[in-house]
């Protein structure tokens, strides 16, 4: 290497030096770093050691043996009077679902809805959860730097009050003082919403000094209540709001995933296919770390969420940390009703736990599916017969568009002919001139390559809606329909238990009839359709696909919903017979003498549209830049 290679490489050397030097850390930071990593240590240390102690307590406490009551103290603090106990539980119960809550932690113990089971079970209520299942508990730090948890202590559990507001249940964390926490539940009569208060009473007095905020833990167990696992895993997943806005988010339903959130959090849900837990805050959530991991089809879970963050307390009780548990399910109208008469800027934007698509598809469902799927609710009717007269109103909407695709495409057949005529007359090397005779037939026939294709355009966010409407309909749920027990999931005729590669794969080991039934309908519609069409070697290539999707439609919603499946069914049997009678009104012979008539009145310069002139122009530019290239290359 030469000598300024050598310098190179010295300078090089100086930077990194120079910089290791100025971006030290000082030796405040140091000793800042050496005593978080202490104080960390020292808290999961207290932590593991309360948690211990609680251990041998209860088996002591079992045992009837004597109690370390000097241990007791000096771990638990003013908290010592909770730290044994003797588990009870407490039931509050409205209309709609039943809560137990259990004395140790003071936490909700279970949670089940009453007008709803899961798949299977006719006999008990839908359980979101019970016992270890879900997990929610508060750190407290003593005034000795004892590190504890909420969920290791022993309420007790005050008189249940019965007001006009609701239900109401008081667990109170006592101390060896006048010192007390209360855990506030009110459940009103007739709501899926409970409201959860935290409030203290002189707790500054038996906690550290300057605490604002108490750290949560929240883990849960979501256990399968659907029939089909695979879909109500791509359902499940853990949301979360931010605070002052709109702005939902989400962490992955199709992999373990964890965030970090440093900003404020208005709420974090806990989401089934068709049901939620959700933990909406007054004050606000923050520092919060989210996950969500997927669970093995042999456990009997879904999913496994947890959260770990900050709620803002106020250990005087001068303000109380007002908190709301919603407990339900992902019923559109009732969730979005929990924004009634509030504020925009305090709306909870709950309904967004039911996934109706993209922003327009969103739209169509919020302001006409849903709407229309009430309405024949309310009618009392069976929901077979709502299906199909939802499908006859859509049919009816998008009938327009479809008329005018049919005549679009009835023109470019009567004009097959004159077409045939203009390929024999230009072979492909001259693709231009072929382009410009096609151009020039279809003005004088006033014939628009693009109004075929732009009524499909119209109807496909319509399409799209009903594609998640009926997935993520709750009302479908448990509702029974011919051969179908439940509408919301798969209609399986055959079942196997052995593993067939790749058919097992592809079918999850069932055939659904109704999916079966649809790609059989789609079949002939797709081979009426391909009657009209031409014969040429392009368009076998073209048939070949078009036979090929109804059979790939088949492998895709095989595992769906038997409503949407069913609704597709009606929709192409409408269709079909759309499809005659658009044939019987649209006559070919008529249609060209009117084509004919119309190319004469227009005689040799005929009005062009705004799209086809565009498109003439195109291929004028296009044309003369060839020639251009074509002058430049024989000039060389």
């Amino acid at each position: 290497m030469d000598k300024n290679t050598w310098i190179g490489f010295g300078l090089i050397a100086l930077i990194f030096i120079g910089f290791s030097y100025f971006n030290r850390p000082s030796e405040k930071e140091l000793e800042a770093r050496r005593h978080y990593r202490d104080s960390v240590a020292y808290v999961r240390q207290m932590e593991r050691e309360a948690e211990e102690l609680s251990r041998q307590l209860a088996e002591q406490q079992e045992a009837k043996t004597e109690l370390d009551s000097a241990r007791t103290s000096d771990i638990f603090g003013a908290f010592a009077p909770a730290a044994v106990g003797e588990e009870t539980f407490t039931t509050i119960e409205n209309a709609v679902m039943r809560v137990q809550i259990t004395n140790k932690g003071g936490r909700i113990y279970s949670a089940e809805l009453l007008n709803y089971k899961s798949y299977g079970d006719t006999v008990n209520a839908l359980s979101l959860f019970k016992g270890d299942e879900s997990q929610l508990g508060f750190t407290l730090v003593t005034l000795n730097n004892r590190v504890l948890n909420t969920q290791n202590l022993y309420f007790e559990p005050l008189p249940v009050e019965v007001t006009e507001d609701g239900i109401r249940q008081v667990m109170r964390l006592k101390t060896n003082t006048d010192a007390y926490l209360d855990f506030i539940y009110t459940l009103p009569h007739e709501s899926y919403m409970m409201d959860f208060d935290m409030h203290a009473h002189g707790m500054q007095n038996v906690l550290a000094q300057n605490v604002n905020y108490l750290e949560m833990q929240w883990n849960q167990l979501i256990p399968q209540h659907e029939r089909g696992r695979k879909f109500e895993e791509r359902y499940a997943q853990l949301q979360y709001k931010f605070a002052g806005g709109n702005d939902i988010a989400k962490l992955s339903e199709s992999k373990n995933d964890r965030e970090q959130i440093t900003g404020r959090l208005h709420w974090i849900a806990y989401k089934d296919q068709f049901f939620s837990t959700v933990l909406i805050a007054d004050q606000t959530i923050t520092s919060a770390t989210l996950d969500s991991r997927m669970m093995q089809a042999h456990t009997g879970y879904i999913k496994g969420y947890s959260a770990k963050a900050s709620i803002e307390f106020d250990p005087t009780g001068k303000q109380t940390t007002a908190m709301h548990w919603y407990l339900g399910p992902n019923h559109y109208n009732t969730l979005k009703a929990y924004d009634n008469g509030r504020e925009k800027s305090e709306k909870l934007y709950l309904k967004t736990l039911v996934p109706l698509g993209w922003k327009i598809v969103a739209w169509i469902n919020m302001w006409l599916v849903i709407p229309m799927f009430d309405l024949f609710t309310s009618w009392g009717i069976h929901i077979g017969l709502i299906i199909i007269l939802m499908t006859l109103v859509i049919k009816l909407i998008i009938l327009p568009f479809t008329f005018q695709s049919y005549r679009s495409s009835a023109k470019m057949r009567v004009l097959k002919p004159q077409m045939d005529a203009i390929n024999e007359k230009y072979p492909p090397e001259k693709m231009q001139e072929r382009q410009q005779a096609t151009m020039a037939l279809y003005q004088k026939a006033g014939v628009s390559p693009m109004s075929g294709c732009l009524p499909l355009l119209f109807q496909m966010p319509v399409i799209m809606a009903m594609f998640w409407f009926f997935p993520t309909a709750i009302e479908l749920r448990g509702q029974s329909f011919l051969w179908a027990e439940d509408l919301s999931t798969y209609d399986a005729i055959l079942s196997w238990d052995t593993y067939i590669p790749i058919i097992s794969w592809a079918f999850d080991n069932h055939l659904s009839l109704f999916c079966l039934l649809m790609t059989i309908t789609n079949f002939i519609y797709t081979y009426l359709n391909m009657q009209t069409q031409g014969g040429g070697a392009e368009m076998k290539v073209m048939k070949w696909m078009m036979y090929l999707m109804p059979f790939m439609f088949f492998f895709i919603f095989n595992n769906y919903a038997a409503g949407l499946s069913y609704y597709y069914f009606v929709s192409l049997l409408m269709t079909i017979l759309q499809t005659y009678i658009f044939r019987w009104s649209i006559n070919d012979e008529k249609l060209l003498k009117q084509m004919n008539e119309r190319a004469a009145k227009q005689g040799n310069k005929p009005k062009k549209s705004g799209f086809m002139a565009r498109l003439e122009k195109m291929q004028r530019e296009q044309q003369q830049y060839i020639r251009d290239q074509s002058k430049q290359r024989s000039k060389r």
